[in-house]
């Protein structure tokens, strides 16, 4: 019952994730999971229409038997993403969930990364994975593509957070790494079979990999792009971010030299990323 009603929210469309989240906490306080349409525009305070009713006792069957998911209530859902102010109800996955019981270190950057973004990867990497991180991406062109391969390269598993459907890969030069990764390691999404790639998406999909993580790696970042977004929900989250700096003669690093103004911690070797973690580790 629970975890159906759950199911059926998530997929409603027309009400945002806030809206979702009311009315997830009310259900769960009052431990009460049966409403009908006008109910749920009341508890989103919203008058728009919304398609709960369109989410029949069959078309739910039908998403059960074509889709692992998890939802917020499920013990295997990860503590960190139930902390975040508007943490996903459902999880579709492919692959590995036990992966979410490691830590988790977020890696981020260009999608035009440079030769440097790529070296500085190959560098890190290694000691990386030997701790034993699990490493958290977002599958698109550069660095996140970067940061799953030499994780598999190096022996280590990696999480990948996509803002489609899991039956669909964008980028498509993503795709045999996608494919890869759902059979051997762990790809998420919050959204079902079929959904195409929108640009509201992807700082939805940023919130996730933010929220999953203790702390946040940004390699080649300009001042605007999507990997301060995820830095900064971080930031917002309170945990650490941490900046590879990079050369300040073409901008592709304006926004992570800014993130270290901003008081990130400056990477230039593992252990810089391992004694914040440590001291983190003794804190909580």
């Amino acid at each position: 019952m629970k975890n159906k009603f759950l199911l059926r929210l998530s997929l409603t469309k027309g009400i945002g994730t806030f809206g979702k989240q009311q009315i997830y906490r009310f259900a769960k306080r009052h431990q009460w999971w049966q409403f009908d349409e006008l109910e749920i525009r009341l508890l989103a305070q919203t008058t728009k229409p919304n398609n709960w009713n369109e989410w029949t006792e069959d078309r739910l069957k039908e998403i059960e038997s074509t889709h692992q998911f998890i939802t917020i209530e499920d013990e295997e859902y990860p503590e960190s993403l139930r902390q975040v102010p508007t943490p996903p109800l459902v999880l579709f996955y492919k692959g590995n969930l036990n992966l979410l019981k490691r830590d988790m270190l977020a890696i981020v950057g260009a999608r035009k990364a440079t030769n440097y973004g790529y070296q500085v990867l190959k560098e890190l990497m290694p000691d990386i994975t030997k701790r034993g991180f699990s490493i958290v991406s977002g599958l698109a062109k550069g660095i996140d593509s970067f940061a799953h391969q030499f994780a598999i390269s190096n022996q280590g598993k990696t999480i990948g957070v996509v803002g489609t459907g899991l039956d669909i890969c964008y980028p498509k030069t993503s795709g045999n790494l996608q494919i890869e990764m759902s059979q051997n390691h762990l790809v998420l999404s919050e959204y079902p079979n079929g959904t195409m790639p929108a640009k509201f998406h992807f700082p939805m999909r940023n919130r996730i990999i933010a929220g999953l993580s203790s702390g946040v790696l940004v390699i080649e970042a300009k001042r605007r792009s999507g990997s301060l977004i995820t830095a900064q929900q971080a930031l917002d989250y309170g945990k650490d971010v941490f900046v590879v700096p990079g050369s300040i003669l073409d901008g592709r690093s304006s926004g992570c030299h800014q993130l270290i103004q901003d008081g990130a911690i400056c990477v230039e070797k593992t252990q810089d990323i391992f004694d914040s973690y440590d001291l983190w580790n003794k804190i909580h």
